[in-house]
Formats: structure tokens, sequence, C-alpha cells
């Protein structure tokens, strides 16, 4: 009996493999989104009566209420997922990936403050329901989250969201803590720290406010970031980015983490995209690519997959970066930036996520989560993966959109 169930197990198993692998790349890519739509992103529920409330008008008075869905959080990676569901629905003419991104953020700004007449300073603002919306503090806090809103003025402008635009640029470009030669950086773990992933986190909002505004003030001060990181970061050896720059004490950290060089990637090839192409740092932007695509591929493992640690092979294959490479290799490809012999590292990297990472039911699978900065390697290692976890959702979107135009063009 125990055989017999041990074999019908595993003819479930081998089904459920077998089918993904058979999906096409757009089947997998609706799976996804089609998860995502059921979420209840525009929801709040009481924390002691477990009530659903459909806005902060029903909300009784002395209730604590949380998000119903984590999607619904005004975060960066909830920026990034906004975002890739606009630019799916544009690329597969379906409306409701669109408005499943209009509604998110008109439902921050029609709630938001609510919670700001109420905040207590008992925690930090991002531990607040949409905190981040109305309290900048860190990139974070509205970078990517304020790409999302460049985006979905253009689709449906507000005057609010004009006005929260420009508080962002404000912030950016004149608020935010930086070295001395105008790096932009943290005041944590250590007082003047540049992060990797501010890459995205700052030019996330400049590329996209550059191409809406057509002021050159936007993409020449991405084009400056991006380059002033790459200074500080690449190690010409591995021929990857250190995690952070510690400038206190003239040295990096310990870390090569995957999503951190990930981020510099994408914020690279989506910048590349857009602006002029007489900018006089683009010429400088693409060698930078060049140099880190061919790095990747140096640690690419051979099942397609990168690794959490991108120089340590006993650490756990991570899919968002693995996302994030294979997109910025096929939007490199697609754009005519590099060389066709590269499009492996990309479908390879593809087949993996769509294969063996992609659920049946549109899950996207073994994800870290949200990691800050830390001097034990331990640390990353260690880190948790997700079931659907928000980091990756938009990444994955992106992916197979730019693995689509690849093989739509027979590349």
């Amino acid at each position: 009996m125990k055989n017999k169930t041990v074999i019908s197990f595993l003819l479930v198993l081998f089904t459920v493999t077998l089918l993904a692998q058979q999906r096409s790349d757009e089947e997998a890519v609706r799976a996804v989104a089609d998860n995502i739509l059921k979420q209840p992103v525009t929801q709040f529920v009481g924390v002691s009566n477990g009530v659903v409330y459909n806005s902060t008008a029903e909300i009784p008075e002395g209730e604590d209420v949380k998000f119903k869905s984590p999607l619904t959080e005004w975060h960066y990676s909830n920026g990034v997922l906004d975002m890739a569901m606009i630019k799916l629905g544009e690329y597969l003419n379906d409306e409701k990936y669109i408005e499943y991104a209009k509604n998110h953020v008109a439902f921050g700004f029609a709630n938001y403050e609510y919670f700001k007449e109420r905040f207590r300073n008992d925690r930090n603002h991002w531990h607040w329901p949409f905190g981040q919306l109305w309290n900048f503090k860190e990139l974070d806090d509205c970078g990517a989250m304020g790409a999302a809103v460049v985006e979905v003025n253009k689709l449906e402008s507000k005057p609010e969201y004009l006005t929260y635009m420009q508080n962002a640029a404000n912030h950016i470009l004149n608020v935010q803590d930086r070295l001395e030669d105008g790096t932009l950086s943290r005041t944590f773990p250590r007082d003047m720290t540049v992060w990797a992933d501010d890459a995205y986190m700052a030019t996330s909002f400049l590329t996209r406010m550059g191409k809406f505004s057509g002021e050159n003030t936007y993409f020449d001060e991405a084009a400056k970031q991006l380059i002033l990181m790459d200074a500080y970061l690449w190690d010409p050896v591995k021929e990857l980015y250190y995690h952070c720059y510690y400038d206190s004490e003239n040295r990096n950290g310990v870390a090569y983490w995957g999503r951190a060089n990930g981020w510099i990637m994408i914020s690279l090839v989506d910048l590349i995209e857009v602006m002029p192409e007489d900018h006089p740092n683009r010429e400088e932007l693409l060698t930078i690519l060049n140099k880190q695509i061919v790095g990747a591929s140096r640690w690419q493992n051979g099942n397609g997959m990168w690794n959490q640690l991108l120089d340590k092979s006993d650490s756990y294959d991570e899919s968002s970066v693995t996302a994030m490479y294979v997109y910025g290799v096929a939007k490199a490809i697609n754009n005519g930036w590099i060389d066709m012999s590269y499009r492996n590292i990309a479908r390879t990297g593809w087949r993996a996520l769509k294969n063996n990472e992609i659920t049946s039911d549109g899950r996207f699978t073994n994800v870290c989560v949200g990691t800050g900065i830390s001097e034990d390697l331990p640390f990353y290692y260690n880190r948790p993966v997700g079931d659907n976890e928000k980091h990756g959702l938009g990444l994955i979107i992106n992916t197979a959109i730019e693995i689509m135009k690849l093989e739509s063009d027979k590349k």
C-alpha cells in the first residue's frame, strides 16, 4: 500500500512538471498575473475583529487594521509589480492587468490620510499602513512606487499624482543622503553606506520621470548614480558587484548578493532604453552593462540558475536574481546592444524559471525575502525564501515579456 502511495505521488509530480514544461511563455506569465489578480489589494482587515473593510471610511474609530494582502503595501516591490502589470497589459492587449495597477495606486491615495492623521510614532513608518506614501526617509519609500505613480499618471492623470511625483523628485534630487561626490547613500548599517539596491531605488523613478517630463536633468542624475555606484561596488576580479560600500571605512562589504547585482542590471537596461541616444553618458553605460553581462555569464549554473551568493555554489539557487539577469540579457539582445550569441544565457535561465519555479497555479517560488546588509556571509546563506514572495512577482513578469519579445523575433 505504501509503495502504491509513493508511486501515485511520483506520477502526479511528474504530470505537473510535464504540464509546466509544455506551457507557452504567455501561458506561464498569465498564470502568474492571474494569480496576483486574485489577491484583495484594495481591502483592509480589522486586527481585533477580522472584519474586512473596503475603505478607511468603513473602519470604526479605535480599530487597528492591516492590509488584507501584502501586495497592498506602499512598498518598492509592489511598485515593480504595478509597472510590470501595466507592461503586461499593454503587451498582451489585456486591460485587466493595467486596471490592477491603477486600482492599487488609487487605493493608496484615497486612504493614506486616515493613517497619516493617526500615526502614533510607535513604530517605523514602513510598518504603518501607507506610511511610505507620505513619509520619505529613504529611497525605498519613494523610488519604485514613485515610478509606478508616474506610469499610472500617464494613463490616468490626477493632481495628487503630480504633486507626489514632484515631492519624490525633490527627495531623490535634493534631500536623500549623499557622499561628498554626490553618490546616494544611507545612514545604516553604518553612516554613509552605499547600497547596490539603491541603483534601482533611485533610477527607477529618475528614468521614468525623465521620459515623462522630457527633462534631461533626470537622465543626467540617473546616469551619474549608476556610474558612481559602478566605481564603488564593482569587483574587477570576480566581475560582480559587492552589496555595499562603507564610506567611513573606505571598504566594501562581504557579499556579492544576487538580487543586489540584479538591481544594477535592470537599472542599466531600463535607463539606456529610454535616454536620448546622444546623451553624453550613454556609451559609458553600455560599456558598464556589457561588462556586467559578461561577468554574470561566468557565474550561471548548469541548470540555468544563479545563486543567492553569486560566487558561492553552495548557496541556494535563487529565482529573483535569475529573473533579473535573464531580463537584462534579453532586453540587451532585443535592443541590439549585445551580440546574439548571448541569447542562450537568457533562454537557459528562463527555461529553469518557467519549468521549475512557476507552479501550475501561477505561484513564483524560491525568491529570497527582503534582505539588508550584514558583515557575515551566513546571514545571506540563511535568508528564507518565499512562495510567491512579493520581491519576485514584478520581476518574473518583466522577464517573461522580454523573453516573449526575444522569441517572437526569432533571434
